[in-house]
């Protein structure tokens, strides 16, 4: 978790404290210097152990200590630690753009091997372009690939977007061995942290998210909505890429 580690410590206002926490049914928001989102990941058998420790208490820490949870084996905790990183993070709005994972993916994989870490919505839709689409999936739907193939898909794809969920479950750096040198790689979704220190780890975009009306947002995210139905309220959806 290396990588996890220089985004923790690389952080800045830390002794913010956590005004809000909130855990729906597909994502995660903390609220301390702005309000940051990740999805919400919980273990199949959550009754074993309490899959947060400090449950009721973390509102009012530190963020910074909060954000320290993003290291936790509870998907959980882990899911609350990555929304307060992206909480706390400084982000460079003059680096973004406004443009969707799609639109990065479909320009840069058009009649390339192209390979996506995660079923997102878009995948129908990139097929069209790419040369080839492989799916990885932990959870796989049809015509989808199990995600322990990815030692074998991703070292021949010229064009490789991952979920950022893989910070949540603490396989990116795996994922990231296996990318060639000369391949695309993008992380995608609003779990992934806006942050240019990706960009020394072989990553070339980042497409993400920011909280832009947390009570909006927070309604969303109370009621069970999904990221298509929450993203057109109080979320605006950026590309921060390599070059910028």
């Amino acid at each position: 978790m290396k990588i996890l580690e220089e985004i923790l410590q690389g952080l800045k206002d830390e002794e913010v404290p956590v005004r809000r926490v909130l855990v729906g049914a597909f994502w995660t928001l903390v609220g301390s210097r702005r309000a940051g989102l990740a999805s919400t990941f919980r273990e199949d058998h959550p009754h074993e152990a309490p899959p947060v420790r400090q449950a009721g208490t973390l509102e009012g820490r530190p963020a910074g200590e909060v954000a320290r949870l993003a290291l936790s084996d509870s998907l959980l905790e882990a899911s609350i630690g990555m929304a307060a990183i992206n909480s706390l993070l400084e982000v460079d709005e003059g680096k973004l753009k406004e443009q969707n994972a799609f639109g990065l993916l479909a320009e840069k994989g058009a009649g390339k091997d192209v390979a996506i870490v995660g079923h997102f919505p878009f995948v129908d839709e990139l097929r069209k372009v790419a040369r080839r689409l492989f799916v990885l999936e932990q959870h796989p739907r049809q015509g989808d690939l199990p995600a322990h193939e990815a030692q074998e898909v991703l070292p021949r794809c010229q064009v490789i977007g991952i979920t950022g969920t893989a910070f949540i479950n603490h396989t990116l750096e795996g994922l990231l061995s296996l990318c060639p040198e000369d391949s695309f790689v993008m992380l995608i979704g609003p779990t992934t942290p806006l942050t240019p220190l990706l960009f020394d780890h072989g990553i070339a975009a980042l497409s993400g998210s920011l909280v832009v009306d947390e009570g909006e947002a927070l309604r969303y995210i109370a009621q069970g909505a999904t990221f298509r139905q929450l993203h057109r309220h109080g979320i605006r959806l950026v590309t921060m890429t390599k070059d910028r």
